[in-house]
C-alpha cells in the first residue's frame, strides 16, 4: 500500500454472544405486545371456543402482554402509573363494575365486565407500561401498518379473484383473513394502519432512513385501494376524518407536499386498478342517501340505536348490563327490525347471524352501562385526546426541553450499568443510554411522528365508534390503540429496572 493510499476502513466485527443477548433482552418485553399485533394475521377459525366466547390468538397475546407487565412491575415493585394516569384509564372500570352488579343476570353480565377490562383497561395499562421510549412506539406503530398491508393485499386479491364475502350478490368484499362475520375487522386494521403510516411519513424521527418518509407515503396511498374495496362506509368517514386531523396538525406546508402526492399515489392506484366501479359508485352514493332513502342495513341501524336508546330510558343510571343488549333488544326495537343480518362467502355458507349490537358504541354503553358508565368511558377517551393534543403542540412548539418520556424535569432517568458520561444525551433506563430520536434528544421535536399517530389514531377510533361495536377477533387492535394513545398522552414512567443502590438522576444532569 503506498503512502498516499487511504487506509481501508477495518472490517465491522461480527455480533459476539454477550452482545446478541444483550439484544435479545432488551427486545424480549416487546414480544408480546407485538405479537397482538401481528396475531390479528391469523385464520378466523384460528380461535378457541370457550364457554364465555371465542377466544383468538391476538387475545391469547394481549393476556400475556398483561401478564408479563404485571409480573415485571412485582419483581421491581415499580409504580405502576401515575395519578393521572391511573384516574384516565381506571375510570372506565367503575361504570362497568356497577351496570355488572345492577344487571339483572351479574352471572351473564360477568364476560361482558371482562371483556370491557381487556380492551378499555389492562391491555392499554400494560402497553402504557411496556413501552419505554419512541423507539419502541414506532416499532409497535409499525408493526400495525405492516398487518395493514398483509390484510390489505389479501383483501385486493379476494377482490379481484372474486373470493371474498358477499355483496350485492357478488363475492366481492374484501375482508382479509377475518372472514364475513367481521366485515369490520379489515377495514379497521387497514383504515388504522393508513393513518399510522401517513403520520410516520409526515414526520418521520430525525434518524429515520431516507427511504422511511417515501416508503410511508406509498405505503398509505397503496392501502386507499383495500380500503375503498372494504365497502365500509364507517371505515372511509373514520379514515377521511383522521387524516383531516394527520394533515392540520403536521402543518400546512408539510401537509400541501404529502396531500399532494398522497392523492395522485391514490388516484392512479384506484383509477389503474379499476376501483371506481359502478358497484363502489353506488356505495359511495348511499352515505348521503342515509336520511332520504336509506338501505336495508342502515333502516336496521336506526332501529337498533331506537332500541339502545329504549334500554338507556328504562335504566339511565347503570343500564340493563354488560352482554345484555341482545336479551333486551326485542322488548325495545321497532318492528320492521330484521331478525338478522346475511353474511355468505371467503369460504363461509350463507348463513343469517344476530343483531347483537346496535352498532354505535357509544349507544352500546349507554344501553348497558347506564349515564355512570358511558360518561366514564367517554370522559376516558376525551381525556386522552385533549392530553395527547396538548402534547403535540408543546413538542411542535419546541416547548419540551430535555423531555424523555415525561414532562419538564422528568426525573425518571435511573443510572445503571451505562456510561455515567453519556447520560447528558440520553436517558439512561434499563441499563442503557437511549440517545437520539429514539430518547429523549434535548427537545421533543423528534417525536412529533409519535404525536401524529396517537392522535390521527385515537381520532379515527372515535369517527368509527359512531358506526361499529367492539366484537370480534379484531377488537383487541382497539386496546393496542388505546395503548399507543396512552403513553402519548399521559407521560407514562416505563418500567425500570435500576441497579440496587444507584441513585436516580434527572435527565442531562
Amino acid at each position: 500500500m503506498s503512502a498516499g493510499a487511504p487506509a481501508s476502513a477495518p472490517a465491522r466485527p461480527w455480533p459476539t454472544a454477550a452482545r446478541l443477548r444483550a439484544s435479545a433482552a432488551y427486545w424480549a418485553p416487546l414480544l408480546p405486545a407485538q405479537a397482538t399485533v401481528l396475531l390479528l394475521c391469523a385464520p378466523a377459525d384460528a380461535g378457541t371456543v370457550t364457554a364465555w366466547g371465542t377466544v383468538a390468538p391476538a387475545d391469547a397475546a394481549s393476556a400475556v402482554l398483561v401478564v408479563c407487565c404485571g409480573l415485571r412491575l412485582l419483581r421491581h415493585r415499580a409504580r405502576p402509573l401515575s395519578r393521572t394516569a391511573a384516574l384516565v384509564l381506571g375510570a372506565p372500570v367503575v361504570g362497568a363494575a356497577l351496570a355488572t352488579v345492577a344487571s339483572g343476570d351479574p352471572a351473564a353480565s360477568l364476560p361482558g365486565l371482562v371483556r370491557h377490562l381487556q380492551i378499555f383497561v389492562l391491555v392499554p395499562a400494560a402497553l402504557l407500561l411496556t413501552l419505554r421510549d419512541a423507539r419502541d412506539f414506532r416499532v409497535t406503530a409499525g408493526s400495525l401498518v405492516l398487518l395493514a398491508l398483509v390484510q390489505g393485499a389479501l383483501g385486493v386479491h379476494q377482490y379481484l379473484t372474486a373470493t371474498g364475502a358477499s355483496y350485492m350478490g357478488h363475492d366481492i368484499r374484501a375482508v382479509g383473513t377475518f372472514g364475513p362475520l367481521d366485515v369490520m375487522g379489515m377495514a379497521t386494521v387497514v383504515g388504522c394502519g393508513l393513518t399510522a403510516a401517513l403520520a410516520l411519513g409526515l414526520a418521520p424521527a430525525p434518524n429515520a432512513p431516507g427511504l422511511l418518509r417515501p416508503a410511508a407515503l406509498g405505503g398509505a396511498a397503496a392501502l386507499v385501494v383495500p380500503l375503498a374495496w372494504s365497502f365500509s362506509r364507517g371505515a372511509w368517514i373514520a379514515t377521511a376524518v383522521a387524516v383531516g386531523v394527520v394533515l392540520s396538525a403536521a402543518g400546512v406546508r408539510v401537509a400541501a407536499g404529502a396531500l399532494t402526492v398522497l392523492v395522485a399515489l391514490a388516484v392512479v392506484l384506484v383509477g389503474g386498478a379499476g376501483v371506481g366501479s359502478a358497484v363502489l359508485g353506488e356505495r359511495l352514493a348511499s352515505i348521503t342517501a342515509v336520511a332520504d332513502a336509506p338501505d336495508r342495513s342502515v333502516t336496521d341501524r336506526y332501529a337498533l340505536w331506537a332500541a339502545a336508546a329504549g334500554m338507556w330510558r328504562d335504566h339511565p343510571l347503570t343500564g340493563v348490563g354488560p352482554k345484555q343488549f341482545p336479551a333486551h333488544r326485542d322488548g325495545h326495537a321497532p318492528l320492521g327490525l330484521s331478525s338478522g343480518g346475511d353474511t355468505a362467502g371467503a369460504g363461509v355458507p350463507f348463513r343469517r347471524e344476530p343483531l347483537l349490537s346496535p352498532h354505535n358504541v357509544y349507544l352500546l354503553a349507554l344501553a348497558e352501562q347506564g349515564l355512570i358508565g358511558a360518561t366514564a368511558l367517554v370522559g376516558s377517551w376525551a381525556a386522552l385526546l385533549v392530553c395527547g393534543l396538548r402534547r403535540l403542540w408543546r413538542v411542535r412548539r419546541g416547548a419540551v426541553a430535555g423531555w424523555c418520556g415525561g414532562g419538564k424535569g422528568c426525573g425518571r432517568v435511573e443510572l445503571g450499568q451505562a456510561d455515567l458520561g453519556q447520560a447528558g444525551r440520553g436517558r439512561v433506563e434499563l441499563g442503557r443510554v437511549d440517545r437520539g430520536g429514539s430518547g429523549c434528544g434535548r427537545s421533543g421535536r423528534g417525536r412529533v411522528d409519535c404525536g401524529l399517530v396517537a392522535v390521527g389514531l385515537l381520532v379515527w377510533q372515535a369517527v368509527d365508534f359512531l358506526s361499529s361495536d367492539i366484537g370480534g377477533p379484531s377488537t383487541v387492535l382497539t386496546a393496542v390503540l388505546l395503548g399507543l394513545v396512552g403513553w402519548w398522552a399521559l407521560e407514562p414512567g416505563a418500567v425500570r429496572e435500576p441497579e440496587s443502590g444507584r441513585a436516580p438522576a434527572r435527565c442531562g444532569t
